[in-house]
């Protein structure tokens, strides 16, 4: 059973040395270990330290973002052979040494993906928000799990913690389309696939002051976040997506439609409400438009999975060849 703990940094000189060598040398279930650092346009000398301290290295050359950085390390972890993967944030906000607790119940097959939960209290079991963790952070990544939870039919607590455990399947299974982030991103396409998902409570340290050198603006990321978790759901539920897109406009149809034909029982004359009656029709034209377009993307969602097994089957051939 082969492990690939992977990091992906920027500018992360400080601490990737340290982060690399508090890596577990001997996990239970595991009989290698191997570790990899992707950096994304580090000015530092993080790729130095890297190498120095026993991981391989992509060096990227200038920033292109989590997810294109993400999935370059997917890919890379496969073709090194990798059985089981954690990826792990490089400024030690989370400590090595929980990699045997979060990767457990993968090597067990309890779990396919494994996410630390960084909102819940390891000794109570309450959700708390981290100490020094921004308000902002914290409400934002709250609403996020909330959303992809009642998408994805999964309690979610934390959707975006960079800490996490894959079986082979499961990184098989995960074709990244966001130019952005991959966190809610890969949560939710596993989900929708039915994957069996874990969340583990976790220690995590933060540093007050310090501001992410990878998400280098909040907003940008929640709406980008937003956006993501949008785009999976029209993608992979377009018949929930189109329904709820469409029920607004045609609820609003129906009451004001509805109450110009009252009005017209009533008094036998659309005046003075034959505009409300117009732009009724308008909106349940409008809603009505939308279910039909869902009806037609829900067949074209058997196309996209078709092509997501496709996808998943050709890198299980590309990659055999290390398969041990």
């Amino acid at each position: 059973m082969k492990l690939v703990v992977f990091s992906i940094c920027k500018d992360e000189a400080e601490t990737i040395g340290e982060l690399l060598d508090r890596i577990p040398k001997k996990i239970k279930g595991v009989t290698s270990i191997e570790k990899l650092v992707v950096s994304d346009g580090s000015t530092d000398d993080t790729v130095k330290i890297a190498r120095k301290h026993g991981a391989e290295v992509i060096d990227g050359v200038s920033q292109k973002r989590l997810a294109y950085r993400f999935t370059q390390a997917i890919d890379k972890v496969l073709s090194m052979g990798a059985d089981v993967a954690v990826n792990i944030d490089g400024d030690l906000q989370f400590a090595p040494e929980d990699i045997p607790m979060l990767l457990e119940p993968v090597l067990n097959g309890e779990a396919e993906f494994v996410a630390a939960d960084r909102f819940t209290d390891v000794e109570t079991g309450e959700r708390r928000r981290p100490k020094n963790m921004p308000a902002g952070k914290y409400w934002g990544n709250r609403l996020g799990a909330f959303i992809v939870g009642k998408l994805s039919g999964y309690d979610f607590r934390d959707i975006t913690c960079g800490f996490r455990a894959y079986n082979r399947r499961a990184m098989l299974s995960l074709n990244i389309n966001s130019s952005y982030t991959y966190t809610q991103e890969s949560f939710q396409l596993l989900a929708m696939k039915k994957f069996d998902i874990q969340s583990i409570p976790t220690e995590v340290k933060y540093y007050p002051g310090r501001k992410s050198r990878v998400v280098t603006s909040f907003f940008q990321f929640l709406i980008n976040s937003a956006l993501n978790i949008l785009r999976a759901f029209r993608d992979f539920a377009p018949l929930k997506f189109f329904f709820w897109l469409g029920l607004i406009p045609m609820t609003i149809g129906v009451i004001a439609t509805g109450f110009v034909v009252v009005h017209w029982f009533q008094e036998q004359m659309f005046s003075p409400y034959k505009a409300l009656g117009i732009f009724g029709i308008y909106m349940g034209s409008l809603g009505l438009l939308l279910w039909m377009l869902g009806l037609l993307a829900d067949m074209f969602q058997r196309v996209l999975n078709n092509q997501e097994r496709i996808l998943e089957v050709q890198k299980s051939i590309k990659y055999k060849k290390d398969d041990k």
